[in-house]
């Protein structure tokens, strides 16, 4: 037993020369897609795009050997880069890098606790939402490449789009986005046009990146400010990483340690703080085109951050004069494949509990651009619909026997804070009936609130004279009550 997870790591890393190429190859397409969202991310940031890119780089290779999902790509983007805004507008970046370490601390102690099995309340519906607002997310991200731009600009991403779909028709060896890249570069080169390349994004980094502890006082002063930010850092990214893991699991049919990606996101992220780069987590976009382009194993996911650093340093100039149009035809297609498009017609079709929630989880997501704020009002919505359809299933039932004079109410159902309050106004507390026996044998009560409305029938009904029974009550209720509700059965 002890070498199987040994022979699983083996796997991840190396399942035959076939796999490896394709691994190879999916990353280095990761990487040109990640690029520009990581720019973008740094302005939104308010930081230098060399801040993102570094902590990517350093994300990438840490989460590839510490990791709980393989074939999933991590850097510098998403709902994080929101949360840091603020602290750079208001103590700089070096409070951002310390902020980073601290959130990095947070997400190892999330993974050791095991904080990880939250995931099991995001229901089906809200991954649904989350996928489609994604989705939708990555293909607005493109729209302001394409506005103000010349004919030449739509005539590359028509010629990209034509690559990557028709070129695999043809041949599958070399994922097609990385063949649109190197077509369209080398096209523009040889025949200059008014089209924005990499360049234009912002000013890449010459150098490599170096260790560093961020210039701040060590004091409690600063910890106090800098823990809300790494605190809203860490569940934020941690969620959109679990979120994207899901996804990837559902994509490749496989299963992935939820804790082990919570303590490898820590790592990587206090990593990242260390060689003066933002928190991360992981990226829905690009890590659906590596995974849809062949990459699964740490291979890929290792190749998107050494290919990075490559592609900064090395390859520079080349880098540069890649046109935006070709990362933005490969982000459309991203979008195009992300977006669950059979959703459309499940949403006639399944519950209209279930579509209620997966178009609000859409909604939010998308008005908000935060991701974590979409996922949130899902599960919320998710657990009050379940309350509402649990709470409609108790019912309590009154029978009366002449003979003894006894009143006999049975309850049915879960009783919790939701139906608590019906079921108490199921009794008639101004009962004549001399006995009254309430029998529990078919419920369960499940919190305080349950034993608190129980023991207000109870003592209501002894109030007007009636003798009170309570049967039926299993164990679990049974300790219940009396810890908190006692009087229920004294008298």
């Amino acid at each position: 037993m002890k070498d199987q997870p040994i022979a699983r790591d083996r796997t991840e890393w190396f399942a035959g020369p076939a796999a490896l190429r394709r691994d190879i190859l999916a990353g280095m397409v990761g990487t040109f897609a990640l690029i520009p969202e990581v720019i973008a991310f740094s302005f939104v940031a308010g930081v230098d795009p060399e801040v993102g890119l570094f902590a990517s780089f350093v994300i990438g290779v840490v989460i590839a050997f510490a990791g709980g999902r393989p074939a999933m790509i991590s850097g510098a983007a998403g709902s994080v880069a929101l949360v840091a805004a603020a602290l750079v507008v208001s103590h700089g970046v070096q409070y951002l890098l310390a902020a980073t370490i601290l959130a990095g601390l947070f997400q190892i102690g999330f993974g050791l606790a095991r904080l990880d099995v939250l995931m099991r309340f995001v229901s089906k519906s809200v991954r649904t939402g989350f996928v489609n607002a994604l989705a939708i997310l990555i293909f607005s991200a493109q729209v302001p490449q394409m506005l103000g731009v010349s004919w030449h600009t739509y005539a590359l991403i028509a010629a990209g789009l034509a690559i990557i779909y028709l070129l695999p028709r043809l041949t599958t060896a070399i994922p097609s986005p990385l063949i649109c890249i190197l077509v369209l570069t080398a096209f523009t080169m040889a025949v200059p046009m008014p089209v924005r390349t990499v360049a234009d994004l912002g000013r890449l980094p010459d150098s490599l990146p170096s260790f560093l502890i961020p210039d701040v006082p060590f004091s409690l002063e600063t910890l106090v400010i800098v823990a809300p930010y790494a605190l809203a850092m860490a569940v934020v990214g941690l969620l959109e990483s679990m979120m994207t893991a899901s996804v990837v699991d559902e994509l490749t049919d496989t299963t992935s340690s939820k804790a082990r990606e919570c303590t490898g996101l820590g790592l990587a992220n206090l990593a990242a703080g260390f060689f003066g780069g933002i928190a991360g987590c992981g990226m829905i976009g690009q890590t659906v085109g590596n995974v849809r382009f062949g990459g699964r194993g740490r291979v890929s996911t290792l190749t998107a951050g050494v290919f990075l650093l490559i592609l900064m340093v090395l390859l520079r100039p080349w880098v540069a004069q890649v046109p935006v149009a070709a990362l933005v035809a490969i982000m459309v297609m991203v979008s195009v494949e992300t977006f669950s498009w059979s959703s459309l017609r499940d949403v006639a079709r399944h519950p209209k509990v279930s579509s209620a929630v997966m178009l609000a989880t859409v909604a939010v997501t998308v008005l908000t651009h935060n991701l974590a704020l979409g996922v949130a009002v899902g599960v919320l919505l998710s657990g009050v619909f379940f309350a509402f359809k649990v709470m409609r299933l108790m019912e309590v039932t009154t029978a009366y026997d002449e003979a003894s004079g006894t009143r006999t109410y049975t309850v049915t159902g879960q009783v919790f804070f939701a139906s608590a309050e019906m079921m108490a106004d199921a009794f008639d507390t101004r009962d004549a009936a001399a006995r009254v026996r309430i029998d529990l044998t078919r419920a369960h009560l499940w919190d305080i609130t349950a034993v608190s409305a129980l023991e207000g029938v109870v003592a209501k009904l002894r109030r007007h004279g009636a003798a009170v029974e309570v049967i039926g009550l299993n164990e679990a209720s049974a300790v219940l009550v009396d810890r908190h509700g006692p009087a229920i059965q004294a008298g």
